[in-house]
Order: C-alpha cells, then sequence, then structure tokens
C-alpha cells in the first residue's frame, strides 16, 4: 500500500481559485498539494477567459485591418486561416497552463493531474488518472472544482451541430451560420466572434436584454451595435423544438405569441453553469448545500470543520477574478494570517466589440433599493482620444449619492472599457467620491479621461459636453 502524506493544506481543482489558494498557503509556508483533473489553470486558462480572448483579438484586428482606409492605410485582399486562428488560441492557454505549472515548482506546490475526492474529513483521494488509488492526509482541504457548462436537457451535444464554448474552442471549421442561445457574456463574445470573421449569427435571449446583469443604457446600445454589425439579436424569445439533422439545427424561437422557426448551420449553447460537484465528495459526505452550489460561512468553511471552498463552487458571480480573491481570503484565514475578506465590489467584463465594463449597482438597482442618487454620464463621441482612434461608440456612466458623491456604481460600453473599470473599483474600495475622481488630473488624451468627466457630469461640471 501506498504511503499516505500528509498535507498543511489539499487543494482540489487548478483554476483560478484552486492555484491561487495553493500558491497563496505555499507563501505562507505551508504543504500543499493541488490536484487538477485535466491541467493546470482549470476551465479559464484552458476553455474560458484565456482562449476566448485570443480569439476575439483575432477578430478585432481582422475588422481593423477591413477598416484601414479609415486611417489612411491600405490593406488589400485581407483575409484569414480559421484553423490557425483556433490554433494561435491553443497555443495561448497552453503557454499560460505552463506558467501555472512553473509556479507551483517555484513555489514548492505539489501538483497531480487526476480526479480528486474527498474520502471524509481530513482525506482525501485520486479515484482517477495515474495516481489512483492515493490517499492524501490533510489538515485542511479547500475544494474549488467550478463549475461546467449547463445543457440544453433534450439536446444532444455532438461538437460538430450543437456545442457549447468549450466544444467551440476545439472546433477548427467556421460555421456559415449559428444560432446562440443565451446572450451573457459567453454568447455575447462569441456572437461578436464569429460575426467578425463573416458567420450569419443569430442571438437569441430569453429575458428582455442582451448582457441581463448590465445596465440597462449599457445593454441597449450594445444591442444597436450588434444590429449595425450584422447580428440578428432577439430578446425576449425562448427557443423550442430543436431538431437537430445531419447538416443543420432547426428550432422554434417563440416571442409572445409570435413563432418563428430558424435553421443554421450549428447551434451553441450559453445558457449558464451549473456547480461542477460530481465525484467530489465521498458518497457519505454531506456537506451543507444551497442551490446546488457547496454553502459556506464567513471563513469560507463548509458546514464540515476543515472542509473550505472558494470559487464559482460556492456561487455567483462566477468570475476568475472573484474566484482567486476568494481562495486567497479562505487560506489567509485557515491559517489566521489575516480575517478572510468576503467579495463585496467586483468587476464584471464582457470583451465583445463595444466592450462592456460594469461594477457595483445598476441604475435599476438603485431605483429598486430607493437610494437618493445622481448621474453622470460621458460619451466617447466626446473623448479626443476615442475620436483619434476611430473608437467613439459607448460612454461612461456613474452613479452617486446625490449628497455625499459616494459611488454606487459605474458602467463602462466602448474601447478598452474592461481596462478603464478598475479606476472605479479602486475609486469604491477606498471609499473616494466622484467628486475626488473628478479632482484627479487625467492625462490628456487618453480615453480615462472619459472617467473623470462622467464623474463631472454627476455634479454638472463635465467641460467636454
Amino acid at each position: 500500500m501506498a504511503e499516505t502524506i500528509e498535507y498543511d493544506l489539499v487543494v482540489i481543482g487548478g483554476g483560478p481559485a484552486g492555484y491561487a489558494g495553493a500558491i497563496r498557503a505555499a507563501q505562507l509556508g505551508k504543504k500543499v498539494a493541488c490536484i487538477e483533473m485535466e491541467r493546470a489553470g482549470g476551465t479559464c486558462l484552458n476553455w474560458g477567459c484565456i482562449p476566448t480572448k485570443a480569439l476575439l483579438k483575432s477578430a478585432e484586428l481582422y475588422q481593423k485591418m477591413l477598416k484601414a482606409e479609415a486611417f489612411g492605410l491600405s490593406a488589400k485582399e485581407v483575409s484569414f486561416d480559421f484553423e490557425k486562428v483556433m490554433s494561435r488560441s491553443r497555443t495561448v492557454a497552453g503557454q499560460m497552463t505552463k506558467g501555472i505549472e512553473f509556479l507551483f515548482k517555484k513555489n514548492k506546490v505539489d501538483y497531480l493531474v487526476g480526479k480528486a475526492q474527498v474520502s471524509a474529513p481530513g482525506m482525501v483521494s485520486i479515484t482517477e488518472g495515474a495516481d489512483r488509488g492515493r490517499f492524501f492526509r490533510a489538515k485542511n482541504i479547500l475544494i474549488a472544482t467550478g463549475c461546467k457548462m449547463r445543457r440544453i436537457p433534450e439536446l444532444e451535444y455532438d461538437g460538430e451541430r450543437v456545442m457549447t464554448s468549450r466544444e467551440a474552442l476545439a472546433n477548427t471549421t467556421l460555421p456559415k451560420s449559428i444560432v446562440i442561445v443565451g446572450a451573457g457574456a459567453i454568447g455575447v463574445e462569441f456572437a461578436y466572434f464569429y460575426n467578425a470573421l463573416g458567420s450569419k449569427v443569430t442571438l437569441v435571449e430569453m429575458l428582455p436584454q442582451v448582457l441581463p446583469v448590465e445596465d440597462t443604457d449599457v445593454s441597449k446600445l450594445l444591442h444597436r451595435a450588434f444590429d449595425k454589425q450584422g447580428i440578428t439579436v432577439h430578446v425576449s424569445t425562448k427557443c423550442e423544438n430543436f431538431r437537430v439533422g445531419k447538416k443543420s439545427v432547426k428550432l422554434d424561437l417563440v416571442a409572445g405569441d409570435r413563432k418563428i422557426e430558424l435553421e443554421a448551420d450549428v447551434l451553441l449553447s450559453a445558457i449558464g453553469v451549473t456547480p461542477n460537484l460530481e465525484g467530489a465528495l465521498a458518497p457519505n459526505l454531506k456537506l451543507a448545500l444551497d442551490r446546488n452550489y457547496l454553502k459556506v460561512d464567513e471563513n469560507y468553511q463548509t458546514s464540515v470543520k476543515g472542509i473550505y471552498a472558494a470559487g464559482d463552487i460556492i456561487g455567483p458571480p462566477w468570475l476568475a477574478h472573484v474566484a482567486t480573491y476568494e481562495a486567497i481570503n479562505a487560506v489567509n484565514g485557515m491559517f489566521d494570517h489575516d480575517k478572510p475578506k468576503r467579495v463585496t465590489i467586483f468587476p464584471g467584463c464582457t470583451y465583445c466589440q463595444p466592450q462592456v465594463a460594469s461594477i457595483g449597482l445598476t441604475e435599476q438597482a438603485a431605483k429598486e433599493k430607493k437610494l437618493d442618487y445622481k448621474v453622470g454620464k460621458f460619451p466617447f463621441v466626446a473623448s479626443g482620444k476615442a475620436v483619434a482612434s476611430a473608437e467613439s461608440e459607448g460612454f461612461v456612466k456613474v452613479l452617486a449619492d446625490t449628497k455625499t458623491g459616494e459611488i454606487y456604481g459605474a458602467h463602462i460600453i466602448g474601447s478598452e472599457a474592461t481596462e478603464l473599470i478598475a479606476e472605479y473599483g479602486l475609486a469604491m474600495n477606498l471609499e473616494a467620491t466622484v467628486e475626488e475622481v473628478h479632482q484627479t488630473i487625467h492625462a490628456h488624451p487618453t480615453l480615462s479621461e472619459a472617467v473623470m468627466e462622467a464623474a463631472a457630469a454627476s455634479m454638472g461640471e463635465a467641460i467636454h459636453i
């Protein structure tokens, strides 16, 4: 029988929560093992955040090249090789994964590939993989198994006609037409990508707006932008009666009393995620759940002492950067390094074009809370840098307390929105006011001036509108 090794911490899952938690514990001088079912980096680095951003960059650059004449440049017969676009995406993902494996070595984290299970409090076993049958004693266990894509129950996902984002990232054939079910971040990003490369794209959302979690003003502008780009968008629409053939997929789009039949080469399902706990807990080990996600206390500890959880497996907002934050705080707490913090303020980003980013409350939420708020809004069409870059679509919108100027939320749609949102994140974390953002000198010309001008607009002091 193999020797049972004892660790201060065994982490199950090597994604943004798992690898960050493992490395943080190693930084604190602890003996750590991280067990990942596939490859370091988890879904984010291998089949999510990173490879999709590589694809989107290719699509964005291709579109810019097509519009070269607007910049006084000439780029004739611009074309692309879809297989190479997809191959680059996989190469980028592989490079980042190797980086995580290097960090494990650097920090002396024992990294194992296999499917792990919490056999009992203080005990982890590997149930699948080359190390199957090995057991590890653990003073602490961190479950960071994340989520997997939700599937439409009546559909068989063959990776050719019907797929999730994971299968799409491995597909090397550009479909002539595609219907994307779900207009959250994943659906919207793939809609932009395929449309930019020439596919006929139909995007369907059952809720009243694309990007349902975003501010209504932002969603409306993105809807209009997609219309202009040639993407067909249906909101407040359900998908029914799926029929998968050898060469196409047919389905009915139902909006109120109206029903239309739609046919496309491929269907991409982007209807959300579901917790990935299958096989992670021994049958006799019962942990408290909340809507099938692991329930944790303020210290990220589950209902069983010594077993912690962080990241997507404990529920929304299902964001990689939130997962990392949670895992680091869970580890700091379990080893008495610092009092753990729960997530309160976090940015959300969507990397289509125009980009979308937000933090804090939407205007709808502020109204529901009956807050006394004011709005500052600044359009990129009034930004010299945005106009010079031919990126003038969009705006910055900030919500603040009418009396104190405390920032309740910020919403950006436009060029580099996902980079610009960080300033409002820092401002909210430091409890800065819109006046303090306004009074901070921003370099000219920069897109970041729009962040300052929106803050100024909330006070009636914007100069350039």
